[in-house]
């Protein structure tokens, strides 16, 4: 009897100990997945971002698609500038920036006369640049900076919950946001819940002005 007793308690302690493993394991990967990968993200599109900048500063050039088009600033987000490239690629998004969809509906680019300029970023983890898009109402600023010019748009409608099957929301008229018209619209996408991917969150802006940049780079009075 004795020795069956501690047989049982010699297994239950291995038990324990490969729960306490495996407890740490996962505290590991949470760790990684939500906070390691931010400041590797973060480190990549800083670099990237630095790039595209002192390119702007060598002097006309053709708009570079690949390597970055420019800026989102988004204040109630509070999380700095946004480096914008091109697809919505893991590959592209992993390195803490916003990118514009090519597909399943391409996106029109800002200086576009009409259509959506949209974009999706990650909400958690590699960089997590719509993390806080549940902070934006109606009439919050959104503004995308390229190399000459300032584009102020203005929040005009939010879906918290959408399936991420939902490819309307991408339209050039966004039926979904209640445009009927053609216009310059932008709209944000990223996952919902926070640490999942189960479904979308959708934030609709519209274009209300535009600004030339100055030589200082003087920002809209929405980023003063």
């Amino acid at each position: 009897m004795a020795r069956a007793r501690k047989w049982i308690a010699g297994v239950v302690s291995v038990f324990g100990e490969l729960l306490i493993t495996a407890g740490l394991v996962l505290g590991l990967f949470v760790v990684y997945s939500l906070w390691w990968t931010n400041v590797l993200a973060d480190r990549a599109a800083d670099k990237e971002g630095d790039q595209v900048r002192d390119r702007w500063a060598s002097g006309p050039g053709a708009l570079d698609t690949k390597d970055g088009i420019g800026f989102l600033h988004v204040p109630k987000m509070g999380d700095g500038e946004i480096l914008v490239k091109k697809g919505t690629d893991s590959k592209t998004l992993n390195n803490g920036v916003a990118g514009y969809y090519l597909d399943p509906i391409k996106s029109a680019l800002p200086q576009d006369k009409q259509g959506n300029f949209t974009l999706a970023a990650h909400r958690d983890g590699h960089g997590a640049k719509f993390h806080n898009i549940h902070k934006l109402k109606n009439g919050d600023s959104i503004v995308f900076e390229s190399k000459d010019t300032w584009y102020v748009y203005k929040v005009y409608k939010t879906l918290p919950e959408t399936t991420k099957f939902n490819v309307d929301v991408l339209q050039p008229v966004p039926k979904e946001s209640g445009k009927s018209k053609p216009g310059r619209y932008i709209t944000l996408t990223t996952c919902t819940p926070m640490y999942t991917s189960d479904f979308r969150y959708i934030v609709w802006g519209e274009l209300v002005r535009t600004e030339k940049v100055d030589g200082a780079r003087t920002p809209p009075a929405e980023l003063g």
